[in-house]
């Protein structure tokens, strides 16, 4: 059976090129995604690698694979141990509150859950025997109850970020420690020693922590073995982060590859107009006063427009976050609900129940024929190609198109008509599930989205459907003059109108 399975190419971030991808057991895939340090709401940026990597997730079931999906949480961290001193609370409480409201804002985003989300405070024991391998080996070194890792003990160090230890030294940045106690600048610590006040765990060499990048080895590791087929994260974590993931865990399990691909997210910026009222598009940074927390988004955009957005660029591309490119996908949401709405009349009236498996016999009419045909292999053929999201959305957009053509009949649905919107509704709900869009029914989408837009807008739906029975009044008594005044008005107050045999609907332009 797993032979059968469709192959597909990633691009690999060490090697920079798109390759093959074969997992080390065929028809199974072991996947590690960093998560996210758990002292505040996440932004963005972690919102846009948390939906890549469930679009592959979603997309390598769809094709068969068995995915084992590791995503941790980092619950122990200085980050975290600061802002619970500010608010004067333990840290692991403030981080599991933060979980919570981390599940709340995935859940929201329809992120499906991995495999396992291990904590670094359940995996201590882990973290330590990993620590005590590398100082037997040599590869680590303790110092006064800090242990670091010795870079210059291992030989490929730099082989993912393509950066040389000797060419580094003026360019230290982020999370490059300065102290005293290392031989080395860049050595990187695996073990902090705790103050008393602190949160710690006993070890051999004192009471202490763990350091940054070892959690996820250690995690990673336990739960898929030494080599994984994919790690994953984001763009800014490939030095010093996944460099360090890759050094420490080749050192102590004396394999190699650590992960077989890389794949990371491009970064999010964001488009401003400045003062002088130039447009410009700048790096997200809380110092630029332009950070967007997830919550701030979905505090005013759909959950299913914000991955439509995120799924117009290519994954490891940057990708500009701004206003009008959210409401533009949110639009695209609504054509593709309101799409399916009406399918779903015409094959409501035709006696089909869109739930139900078609009666044998039917065939699709000849004008849609090739596109019902070949749907569902060029689908998987773009998704299979660097997972190109961008692609997918056009064939997506192909389809909704046809569905709409195809609803448009004032007759009544022959068996055939009925059986070709049944086909036609059912790839684009195939295509939306691996994507994680249309998996509402559509009247409640279309209503989702509708009042978002109308709050923002500052408009009543009770208004606008009460001038849409005033228009149809109007031309049932033949009163055209009337019926294009009010569509006038509708469309002046930024609201679109669409009449059908099925009656008329309406969407926010």
């Amino acid at each position: 059976m797993t032979n059968d399975l469709r192959p597909i190419t990633l691009y690999d971030s060490r090697t920079h090129k798109k390759r093959p991808f074969e997992p080390q057991q065929p028809g199974k895939v072991k996947m590690y995604v960093c998560g996210v340090t758990v002292y505040d709401l996440t932004h963005i940026g972690h919102a846009r690698v948390f939906i890549v990597f469930d679009v592959l997730y979603r997309f390598l079931r769809h094709l068969g694979y068995d995915v084992n999906y590791v995503r941790n949480h980092t619950d122990v961290d200085d980050k975290i141990l600061k802002r619970a001193a500010e608010k004067g609370v333990d840290p692991l409480e403030l981080a599991n509150r933060f979980i919570e409201e981390l599940d709340r804002d995935m859940g929201q985003l329809g992120i499906q859950t991995p495999t396992v989300e291990p904590k670094v405070s359940e995996h201590i024991d882990q973290i330590i025997a990993m620590n005590q391998k590398l100082v037997e080996s040599g590869h680590a070194y303790e110092a006064d109850g800090d242990v670091y890792y010795r870079v210059e003990s291992f030989e490929g160090y730099g082989k993912l970020s393509k950066r040389k230890l000797e060419d580094m030294e003026a360019g230290r940045s982020g999370r490059v420690e300065e102290s005293q106690k290392k031989e080395h600048p860049f050595d990187f610590a695996l073990w902090k020693k705790s103050e008393d006040e602190e949160i710690g765990w006993d070890s051999p060499w004192g009471r202490g922590r763990p350091g940054w990048h070892i959690e996820c080895s250690a995690m990673s590791m336990e739960y898929l073995g030494d080599t994984l087929d994919i790690h994953g994260g984001g763009r800014d974590l490939i030095f010093p982060h996944h460099e360090n993931e890759i050094a420490q865990s080749e050192a102590a399990s004396g394999q190699e590859p650590f992960a077989n691909f890389w794949m990371h997210v491009g970064m999010v910026n964001v488009a401003e107009t400045t003062d002088e009222g130039e447009e410009v598009v700048r790096k997200m940074s809380k110092s630029l006063g332009n950070f967007w927390t997830t919550r701030d988004v979905l505090g005013g955009y759909h959950p299913e427009a914000v991955r439509y957005f995120m799924h117009t660029t290519l994954y490891r591309n940057p990708i500009t976050y701004a206003m009008a490119n959210l409401e533009e996908a949110t639009q695209r949401m609504e054509y593709l609900y309101t799409a399916l709405q009406r399918a779903d009349k015409v094959l409501e009236r035709g006696g089909w129940d869109a739930a139900d498996n078609p009666p044998p016999g039917p065939s699709v009419s000849d004008k849609y024929w090739d596109l019902v045909d070949n749907f569902a292999d060029r689908y998987q053929e773009a998704l299979a190609d660097d997972l190109n999201t961008p692609k997918a959305l056009a064939l997506v957009g192909e389809v909704a198109k046809a569905l709409n053509e195809a609803t448009q009949a004032d007759a009544e649905p022959t068996e055939k008509d009925a059986f070709t919107v049944y086909r036609l509704r059912h790839h684009l709900m195939t295509a939306g599930e691996v994507l994680g869009i249309l998996e509402r029914d559509p009247d409640q989408g279309l209503a989702e989205l509708r009042e978002l837009r109308l709050d923002a807008m500052e408009l009543d739906p009770q208004l606008i459907d009460e001038k849409i029975a005033a228009r149809k009044q109007a031309r049932m008594n033949k009163d055209w003059a009337l019926a294009d005044a009010i569509r006038d008005e509708l469309d002046e107050m930024g609201v679109e109108i669409m009449d059908s045999p099925e009656g008329t609907t309406w969407r926010m332009k």
